[in-house]
C-alpha cells in the first residue's frame, strides 16, 4: 500500500466519527427513549381536558385557548427536521440531553404560568425541546438495540407512544379534576430529571455523517406557518380585514412560497420539493396534513363539548373520549394485518371515509341534552377509522421514496401531520367562533355543529388524496430502490425490509415508521 493510500485511509477514517462505547445495553436505550417519547407525545391532547379550567383559572378568550395548544404543535413541527440535523452533527446524546433539558424546563414553567401569555410562550418552548428530543429517540435506540431485535424495540417504543395519544385526554382529565391542571405539566419534572442522568450514563454517544443544517429554510417554514395560524387564530376577533391578520396570512403565504423555492433550488434543503413529484408521495402526505387538520381540530372541540356543555368533569369527559382516541390499541394490529393482504392503499382510503362518516355522524347528534349512548357510535366509528389510517399510512410513506431519501420522508410527512393539528385548531376554532360561541349551550351547539361538518369533509379530501397514490402490483422485488413505488401495496413486511437503518441516511426520526 502506498504512502499516499495510507494517508487517505486515515484522512477518511478521522472524518467519520465513531461512536463512543456503549455505556448500557439495550433495555436502557428502550426504557430512557420510550419515557422521553411518551412525554412529548403526551403533551399533543394532555391539554384538550384541561381547556375549560384553564379558561376558568387564566381567563382568555378562544384565541388563547387555540394557542395553549397550537403553540406546542407548530414549534414541534417546523423544528422537528432540524433538531434530528443538530443531533448528527453535534453529538445525538448530547443534543437529545438539551431537548430534554429545555422540554422539562419549559413543562415547569408552564406549570407555574400565572397568566395565560406565560402560559403559551412555555408550551412554545416545550414544543422546541420535544422537537430536538423526539427525532433522536430513534436513532439513539438503532444505535444500541442489535439489528435482529430492532422489531422488537421499535414495536415498544410506538406502542408506548400510542399509549401516550390516547390516555392524554384521560390523564389531562383526572388530573384536573383531583388535582389541578397545574400538574399536566408538572408530571413532566420529576420524570424529566430521571431521565436526564440515566441519559447520561447509560447512552452512548453518536454522530451522523455528512449532517447540514438548512437555516434558512428552517427560518421560511416557521415565520410562514407563524404567519398564516396567527391570522386565523385572530381573525374572528379582530376582523379579517385587520392590519395584523392580512399582514400575518400575506405573508406567512409569502414565506411558505419562498420556502417552496428554496427547497427546489438549495443543495441540501431540509424539505426537498423534488419528492412531491412522487405522485405516492405527494398523495399520502396530502392525506396526512388533511386527517390531521381535521381530527385535532374536532378533538379540541369536542372535549370542551362534553365539559362545558354536557357537564361531564374533566375525568368523565377524557374516559368518554377513549372508544376514539383509545381505538388504534385494539385495532392496529388488525390494521397491520389487512395492509399486508389488501396493500396500505385501500385500508387507509377506508379508514379516512370511515374516520370522515364518524364526524358527519357526531356533527348530527350534538345537542345541548345529548346522551352519550347517542354519541357512542360517532366515537367508534372515529377510532376504527383513524386506527385503520396510522399504521398503513407510515409504510406508505417510506415506500414512496428510494431507501437513501427515508429519513427525509419520514420527517416531512410527521412535520406535515403536526402543522395539520395546528391548523386544524386555528381553521376550525375560526369557524366555531364565527357561527357560535361559550356565551349559551345553544350557541356553542350553533358554532360545533358546522366545525365538525367542515372537519368531515376535511378528513375526506384526505380518503380522496390517499386514493391518489398509484396502486402497485405485489411482487417479489417490490421496494426495491431501482423501483421504489412497487412496495406501496407490498404491506408492512416488505417496507422494513426495504426501510432498514442501515440503508436510512441518518437523522430526521428516519425509523418512526418502524412503530407501525
Amino acid at each position: 500500500m502506498s504512502q499516499r493510500t495510507t494517508k487517505a485511509t486515515a484522512k477518511t477514517a478521522d472524518a467519520a466519527p465513531e461512536p463512543t462505547p456503549r455505556r448500557g445495553g439495550a433495555g436502557w436505550a428502550l426504557l430512557i427513549t420510550s419515557v422521553a417519547g411518551f412525554m412529548a407525545a403526551l403533551d399533543n391532547l394532555v391539554v384538550t381536558t384541561a381547556l375549560p379550567s384553564i379558561r376558568e383559572d387564566l381567563g382568555g378568550a378562544l384565541g388563547d385557548l387555540e394557542w395553549t395548544v397550537s403553540a406546542y404543535t407548530l414549534t414541534f413541527a417546523v423544528l422537528l427536521m432540524f433538531g434530528a440535523a443538530l443531533g448528527d452533527r453535534f453529538g445525538r446524546r448530547r443534543l437529545f440531553m438539551v431537548g430534554l433539558t429545555v422540554f422539562t424546563g419549559a413543562s415547569a414553567a408552564a406549570a407555574m404560568a400565572p397568566g395565560i401569555d406565560s402560559l403559551i410562550a412555555a408550551r412554545a418552548v416545550q414544543g422546541v425541546g420535544a422537537a430536538i428530543m423526539m427525532p433522536l429517540t430513534l436513532t439513539l435506540l438503532t444505535a444500541a438495540v442489535p439489528a435482529a431485535k430492532r422489531g422488537m424495540a421499535y414495536g415498544i417504543w410506538g406502542a408506548v407512544n400510542g399509549l401516550a395519544v390516547a390516555s392524554g385526554p384521560l390523564i389531562g382529565g383526572s388530573l384536573t379534576e383531583h388535582v389541578s391542571w397545574h400538574w399536566i405539566f408538572w408530571l413532566n419534572v420529576p420524570l424529566g430529571l430521571a431521565v436526564l442522568p440515566l441519559a447520561r450514563l447509560r447512552l452512548s454517544e453518536s454522530f451522523g455523517a455528512g449532517a447540514r443544517l438548512d437555516f434558512p429554510g428552517t427560518l421560511l417554514a416557521s415565520g410562514g406557518l407563524f404567519g398564516i395560524v396567527y391570522g386565523l387564530v385572530r381573525g374572528p376577533s379582530d376582523g379579517w380585514t385587520g392590519a395584523l391578520v392580512l399582514t400575518g396570512l400575506i405573508a406567512g403565504a409569502a414565506l411558505l412560497a419562498g420556502f417552496v423555492v428554496h427547497g427546489t433550488r438549495a443543495k441540501n434543503p431540509m424539505l426537498p420539493m423534488r419528492l412531491f413529484r412522487s405522485r405516492a408521495f405527494a398523495g399520502i402526505n396530502a392525506a396526512s396534513l388533511l386527517m390531521f387538520l381535521g381530527m385535532f381540530g374536532s378533538i379540541f372541540l369536542l372535549s370542551q363539548y362534553m365539559q362545558g356543555v354536557l357537564g361531564y368533569s374533566p375525568t368523565e369527559a377524557g374516559l368518554r373520549m377513549l372508544p376514539w382516541t383509545g381505538m388504534p390499541m385494539l385495532v392496529a394490529p388488525v390494521a397491520g394485518y389487512l395492509s399486508d393482504r389488501v396493500g396500505g392503499r385501500p385500508v387507509v382510503a377506508t379508514g379516512l371515509f370511515l374516520q370522515a362518516a364518524g364526524l358527519a355522524y357526531y356533527a348530527s347528534v350534538v345537542a345541548a341534552d345529548a346522551s352519550y349512548s347517542s354519541q357512542l357510535p360517532a366515537l367508534i366509528i372515529s377510532g376504527i377509522g383513524m386506527s385503520l389510517y396510522f399504521a398503513p399510512a407510515s409504510n406508505l410513506v417510506m415506500s414512496s421514496v428510494r431507501p437513501q431519501e427515508q429519513g427525509i420522508a419520514s420527517g416531512a410527512n410527521n412535520a406535515l401531520r403536526e402543522v395539520g393539528g395546528a391548523l386544524g385548531i386555528a381553521v376550525m376554532s375560526s369557524i366555531f367562533s364565527a357561527q357560535g360561541g361559550y356565551a349559551t349551550a345553544e350557541t356553542f351547539i350553533d358554532g360545533l355543529r358546522p366545525a365538525l361538518v367542515v372537519g368531515a369533509f376535511v378528513v375526506a379530501l384526505a380518503g380522496i388524496a390517499a386514493l391518489v397514490v398509484p396502486s402497485a402490483r405485489r411482487t417479489a422485488h417490490a421496494g426495491t430502490a431501482e423501483d421504489p413505488e412497487r412496495a406501496l401495496d407490498a404491506g408492512p413486511t416488505a417496507a422494513l425490509e426495504t426501510a432498514s437503518p442501515e440503508t436510512a441516511p441518518p437523522g430526521v426520526a428516519r425509523l418512526e415508521a418502524a412503530s407501525r
